[in-house]
Formats: C-alpha cells, structure tokens, sequence
C-alpha cells in the first residue's frame, strides 16, 4: 500500500467516526432545544418553598489529607444555607491525623459538624468512606432517636448553593434523586486546564442532562450536591448487602445513577436559571498533570468499569447513553490526530494533494460538523461565563483534546495493569483549594441584612437612596442609627461565609503575630494569630477583596484564612500584641 492510500484510509476512518460521533452530538442538541410539550421541572416559588417542612437531611463529606480545606468549606457553609434541619457528616481515617484535628475543631465550633471515623486505615474508595459514614450516621440516628429523610453528597471543596438544600426538600418529595447543578468557579483566560472545565461543565449541564432527561436516560450523580431520598437509598442498600455505595468502583456517583434508575426511581436534575445560577460552585484541577490524574479516574470508572459491570445490557435507551459515556474511549485517543491533520490542511501541507475528491468532501463534512459543536459550546459558555471567557473556547478545545488523550492513555495502564495483577483500581483523589475571600451568589449586603430582619425594606430602599458613592452602605446604615455594628458583621460573616469574633487566648501564637510586618498589619487590617495545617489564619475589620488578597498572598508563602473582627476588637488585638 502506498503512502498516499494508506493517508486516505487514515483519514476515511477518522472522518467516518468523527462523522458518526458529531451527528450523535448534534442530535443531542436539537433535542435539547426542541419545544417542550411539557416542564417536568416546574421551580417552586420562594414562598411554596418555604412552606414546605423542612424535613431532615444529613450532608457526607468523604475526606482524605483534606485539613488545608475542610475548616473553611465548614465555615463558609454552615454561614451561608439557607436551612435548618440539617447536618454535615465528615468521614475521616484514623491514620489522617491532620484531617481528624481539623474536622475535630470545627466540630467543637458547631454542633451540626460530626465527626465520623472509618473503622480501618486509608485512603482506601470515595464509595468506602461515604458507605462508613453512612453507618455512623444510622448509629447517630439510634443515639438520638431521629431520622434523616434525605442524605446528600458533598466533597471538601464545595461552595454549597444556599438555596440547594431547600430545593432538594422540595423535590425529593417525589424523586428519588434530585442532582444540584455543577459549575467550576470562573477563572482568567490564562488558565486554560481550568477553562476546559468551565466549558464541559457549562455544555453537558445546559446539553446533554436536559436532552438525557427528555429522552428517558438514567441521570449520572455528579457526586457532589446529589440528593438521594431515604427510601431509595434503601432500597439499593438491599441489592448489593447494605452498601448504599460500591467501594470497588471508582465512579461510585454514576454507578448509583444507573442503579437507581433500573430500580426505578425517579430522577431529575435541577435545571439552570440563568444569569444567576443556583448551583454548587468549586475549583477543579487547574494544572495538566493533577486534570489528568483526576480525568483518568473518570474514564476508568464510567468507560471500562461500566462496560465491565454492566456491559451493554441495558434497555434499548440505556445502551444509547451507555454509548455516549463511552464513546470518549475511541475519541479521546483519535482526537489529537485528528486536530494535527486539521492544522496540516490548513497550513497547506502537500500530503493532501493526492486524496481523492469524495475524501475531502467527507472531510468538509465533518469539518463543518466541528464547527457546529464548536459554536455550540461557545454560546453555553457565554451564557454562564461571558462572552470574553467564551472567546477562548476554540484553544481550550485542542488543549482539551490533549488532556482527555493523555487522561484516556493512563486509564486504559491502571486498568490493564490491574487486571493483570488481579489489582483493585485505586482511588486517585484530586487535590483541592478553596476559595480565600467572598465568591459571587451570596447576595448583597442589603439582602442579607433584611432577611436576618436587621433592616426593613423601606429602610434600605431609603438608605440606598442616600448613600454618598464613596460611602459603603453598612457604614451609612451605621451613621442613620438604622443599624448596630454587631448586626452590620453578622451580616457580613453571613455573606461572606467567614467566623466572627475574637479567638480565645489558646489560639493565639507569638510567633504567627510576627508573621507580617507592623505596616502591612495596619495598612491592609489584618492581624495574624495562628500558623497550622499550612495556612496563616489572619484577623481582619474588612471582607477581603480579591486585591487585597493577592496582595497579602505575595507576601506570605501559606495559604490565607480570613476570620472577622470588629474594628474596637482589632484595636485592642494590636494594642496588645504589638505595642
């Protein structure tokens, strides 16, 4: 065979499948547009909301060397949902010393934070922790004489929507599983490997979900903000010995989507309301090598695992999204090559000049296909991120090519050396960061201060009106008597998701105190107090703004933990400590 027919082979094949997957692609977005006969999600008003009782539910948080993080996914949290009757349970390893002191601090801070130790070493699954945790959960319940009617899953990392927990009572009144939508938290156009998330996640939750849903699908958990009502836990804790989790498979969340829907429970995923949107936010992997080990855990779980569970046994339908949650096996690996051919061709590369004519007509084919894709997701990014995070689009899809490529290759090693060993696949867990300072969905000040009843509506309408531009609207309120400097930071701890107070004396440490200069201590307000588990924790008159954040950052090699004071407390802190 010659060079020139083994090129045109190459490039038939490529095209024929590239062909086949984006005519599924396109299918899934015209039904996904198509007009709906019917809402199957009608969203509650606020009041029918809140009318509804508030039945129990109780959060799991699996951990592993998460004590940079945990303490201030707690205390964001606990500030910010807007809910009563819930509480967090964190699993913790009795060999992750770092992690057990952390949850153990934040638990001795409120009583909605528990503590659930596994009964043996880790790391060992996600699936195992959440299952340990479960069980202390119905110990806790025994204890206590109470029962949680909804169990929800959430991870370290998660800014958790505060009205989520609402709309998860509401809607698990009649669905077995009720799925919060997913965002990555915006970043700059620099950071490509994070923009990739933005992009897949802003397509698949507005494209594929909705489309899956009208077309009968089972819907995929997303692992964090999942929803599970009690009596469907149940009944798949029964199929598989008690279990409510699969400790051996590395994709848990999407085992248990299936499962549930095979039992047939009902399942709905809570639909984005833009240009807010209600959804848990979170930073993903925002370097190459940490993406791929975290997208490899996805291609091992949900592509070959499932296929070695499940198979293609499945209902007509299932088999469908069965194809579709595998298809990125064959794609990912072919995707690289098929962006080197599209540069080539329109660099002008001579290798072209001898395919022959219906070769390059299906190539234009598929090359327009391309660009439909491509203009699709541009438009479902722009709708969540902007139109200036969206025009980077067309590189974040070649790098991600690139990464879900090298994700696929080290998939299919751990997989095949797995198996060659007679191995369990291991959980490789991603490592997190979260958020510094205030994120954007908590509401404005002035919201908070009338739904804590500090303020009247008309008194912030009128306030509002009056403010002088270079005055911030808490000082102002202050100043009209219309507020007390107490209820001004509760309402800013609330907003900001950050504790409020002075420490007690055992916190302080001479050493942190001197961990900043005296002029930067009094030009930015912040005080430092604690050194531990990597992270100063600083005192602070002001919700920090991102400058100033990065500002302090560039001074300091740790991790920065922001805790409110008021400005009299601030004083005597410096007074005190600094002469």
């Amino acid at each position: 065979m010659t060079s020139d027919n083994r090129l045109v082979v190459c490039l038939v094949s490529l095209a024929i499948w590239i062909l086949l997957s984006s005519l599924d692609d396109l299918f899934i977005a015209l039904v996904a547009v198509c007009p709906r006969g019917g809402s199957r999600c009608r969203w509650p008003s606020d009041a029918e909301a809140a009318d509804v009782r508030e039945r129990r539910i109780a959060i799991l948080v699996p951990l592993w060397e998460e004590q940079r993080v945990i303490g201030r996914m707690f205390e964001r949290n606990l500030a910010s949902i807007r809910y009563a009757n819930y509480d967090f349970f964190a699993g913790v390893y009795p060999n992750d010393v770092a992690t057990v002191a952390a949850v153990t601090e934040s638990a001795s801070r409120s009583s909605r934070v528990h503590l659930a130790m596994v009964s043996h070493g880790g790391p060992t699954s996600k699936g195992d922790c959440l299952n340990a945790i479960f069980d202390y959960v119905t110990g806790y319940e025994a204890a206590h004489g109470v029962r949680f009617d909804v169990i929800m899953t959430h991870d370290a990392e998660d800014l958790i929507a505060p009205e989520s927990l609402r709309i998860v009572n509401w809607f698990s009144r009649d669905y077995g599983m009720v799925q919060i939508p997913v965002l990555p938290l915006p970043t700059g156009l620099a950071e490509m490997t994070h923009g990739v998330y933005c992009d897949e996640f802003a397509e698949y939750q507005q494209k594929d979900i909705p489309a899956r849903q009208r077309l009968g699908g089972f819907l995929p958990s997303n692992g964090v903000g999942t929803g599970f009502e009690r009596g469907a836990l149940e009944r798949l804790a029964a199929t598989r010995g008690g279990r409510i989790f699969d400790p051996a498979c590395l994709t848990e969340d999407y085992e248990n989507g299936f499962r549930l829907h095979a039992l047939g429970c009902r399942q709905i995923f809570v639909p984005l309301r833009l240009p807010a949107p209600m959804a848990t936010r979170e930073y993903f992997p925002r370097r190459l090598r940490a993406s791929v080990r975290q997208r490899s855990r996805w291609v091992a779980g949900i592509t070959l695992q499932g296929w070695q569970h499940h198979g293609w046994r499945a209902p007509w339908r299932q088999v469908y999204f069965f194809w579709r949650d595998r298809k990125g096996l064959v794609g990912n690996l072919l995707s690289p090559f098929a962006n080197l051919l599209f540069i080539l061709w329109i660099a002008g590369w001579r290798g072209f000049s001898g395919v022959p004519a219906w070769t390059a007509r299906l190539c234009t084919i598929t090359l327009c296909l391309s660009v439909v894709h491509f203009s699709i997701r541009s438009v479902l990014t722009a709708r969540v991120y902007g139109w200036a995070f969206a025009s980077g689009v067309l590189p974040r899809m070649f790098w991600g090519s690139l990464m879900n490529s090298a994700a696929t290759v080290s998939a299919l090693h751990q997989f095949v050396s797995a198996r060659r060993h007679g191995n369990a696949l291991a959980w490789r867990k991603t490592e997190h960061k979260y958020p510094a300072c205030h994120t954007p969905g908590q509401g404005r000040l002035g919201e908070v201060l009338v739904r804590m009843r500090a303020i009247s509506m008309a008194d912030l309408e009128a306030a509002l009106a009056s403010c002088p531009p270079d005055l911030r609207l808490g000082q102002h309120l202050l100043q009209l008597r219309k507020l007390k400097e107490e209820q001004l930071y509760q309402a800013l701890s609330a907003q900001a998701g950050l504790e409020l107070g002075v420490p007690g004396d055992g916190d302080f440490a001479a050493e942190a105190t001197r961990a900043l200069p005296a002029e930067t201590i009094r030009r930015y307000s912040v005080f430092p107090y604690r050194v531990d588990f990597g992270q100063l924790h600083l005192l602070t008159t002001e919700v920090p703004s991102p400058r100033m954040t990065e500002e302090l950052a560039a001074l300091c090699p740790l991790e920065l933990r922001f805790r409110l004071v008021r400005p009299k407390e601030f004083e005597r802190l410096c007074e005190r400590y600094l002469g």
